[in-house]
C-alpha cells in the first residue's frame, strides 16, 4: 500500500471504508453517474460541467457545487507526486461507464503512471455479486493483492468505448461484447446497456419488464418494498435509489395498489405477455451519452438497436 498511490474510488462509502482500513495514499472520489444524461467526449471542460449540472438538476433536482467538483478533480493536475493510480470500481454498468470516462480523462491529461484496477463482483463462497464496500477486510485485501495492471491496449479500448458512448451509434458496442479484455465484467455491462433501450415489441426496457415481472411474481407491499427488490436483483445495472425510484414512478400506469399489495393491471399483464407496444405511453426523454433513448429500440430477434419508427 504505497503512500505515493492515488486511489480513485466509485463513491464516498468506499473511500471512507478504505480510509478506515488505513489504506495509504491520496483519494479522489468520483461522484458522477454518467450512465445517464448527455456527455461530451472531452471531460472536465466547461461544456461538460454545464451539460451535467443541467441534467442532474432537471431529472433529479441535484445541485452540483462546481467549485467543489473542480477542486476534487484538480488532484489530477498534480500527479507528479504519485507513482501509481489504483481504480476501485465494481462489476456494474453504473461503474463501467464512469470507468470509461476516468480512463479517458487520464489520457486527456497525458497522465502515464502505472494504472491498476480493483474490480469486485463474484467472490469465492458467495452467491451474490458483491460491491467493494460490502467485502470483508480479508476479501478486500485479496482483491487489492489481485489488482489488474492495465496496459496501453486496455486504455485504448476504454477510449474507443467512451467515444462510442458519446456518439450516435451504440450498435458499435456489439463487437466489444465478445472481445476479451482486462475488464472481467465489461461484456455483461455492454449487453445490459443495449437492453436499456425500449424493446421493439413492448416499448419497455429489460429492467422495466423485469420490474413488472417482480410485481407479478412476488408479494410486493409498496413502492418502497419494490425498490428493495430491484436494488437486490437488478443484475449488472448498479443503479441507486434515485434511478430506481424514477423508474418505478414511470411504470405507475402498469400497476395498482390492492389489499395492501402492488398488482399488475390490464396494461401490466399485457406488457409482460408482450401483447402490446407501450412506447407512446411511457415516453422518456432520457439520454444515454450521445443518444436519445427514444430514438432507438432493442430488437431481440436481430439482437441490435434499430431506429424507432
Amino acid at each position: 500500500m504505497a503512500s505515493k498511490t492515488l486511489h480513485i474510488t466509485n463513491g464516498n462509502n468506499l473511500t471512507d471504508y478504505l480510509k478506515e482500513l488505513r489504506y495509504e495514499g491520496h483519494f479522489l472520489t468520483w461522484q458522477e453517474m454518467l450512465c445517464e444524461g448527455p456527455t461530451t467526449e472531452r471531460i472536465a471542460t466547461q461544456e461538460f460541467y454545464n451539460l451535467r449540472m443541467e441534467f442532474l438538476q432537471d431529472y433529479y433536482e441535484i445541485e452540483i457545487n462546481e467549485e467543489e467538483l473542480i477542486e476534487e478533480i484538480d488532484i489530477l493536475n498534480h500527479t507528479e507526486q504519485f507513482e501509481e493510480i489504483v481504480l476501485w470500481f465494481e462489476y456494474d454498468l453504473f461503474c463501467h461507464i464512469n470507468l470509461m470516462a476516468i480512463i479517458n480523462l487520464l489520457r486527456q491529461k497525458d497522465i502515464e503512471l502505472p494504472l491498476y484496477l480493483v474490480c469486485s463482483g463474484r467472490v469465492k463462497g458467495e452467491k451474490e455479486l458483491k460491491a467493494l464496500a460490502e467485502l470483508k477486510l480479508e476479501q478486500l485485501q485479496q482483491h487489492y493483492t489481485d489488482r489488474i495492471k492495465l496496459s496501453t491496449e486496455d486504455s485504448d479500448l476504454m477510449r474507443s468505448l467512451w467515444r462510442i458512448y458519446c456518439g450516435k451509434d451504440h450498435n458499435l458496442f456489439k463487437p466489444y461484447i465478445v472481445q476479451n479484455s482486462s475488464f472481467p465484467y465489461l461484456s455483461n455491462c455492454l449487453r445490459a446497456h443495449l437492453e436499456r433501450f425500449p424493446d421493439s415489441v413492448t416499448g419497455l426496457s429489460t429492467l422495466e419488464t423485469h420490474t413488472l415481472q417482480m410485481i407479478a411474481d412476488q408479494s410486493i407491499k409498496s413502492k418502497r418494498h419494490l425498490l428493495g427488490y430491484i436494488l437486490n436483483f437488478q443484475g449488472y445495472y448498479g443503479f441507486g435509489d434515485l434511478q430506481i425510484n424514477r423508474m418505478i414512478a414511470l411504470l405507475e400506469i402498469f400497476y395498482e395498489q390492492e389489499d395492501g399489495l402492488l398488482v399488475l393491471n390490464e396494461k401490466g399483464n399485457a406488457a409482460i405477455k408482450r401483447e402490446r407496444d407501450f412506447s407512446e405511453e411511457i415516453k422518456s426523454l432520457m439520454i444515454f451519452g450521445g443518444v436519445k433513448k427514444l430514438d432507438f429500440q432493442f430488437s431481440k430477434t436481430e439482437n441490435k438497436l434499430i431506429t424507432s419508427t
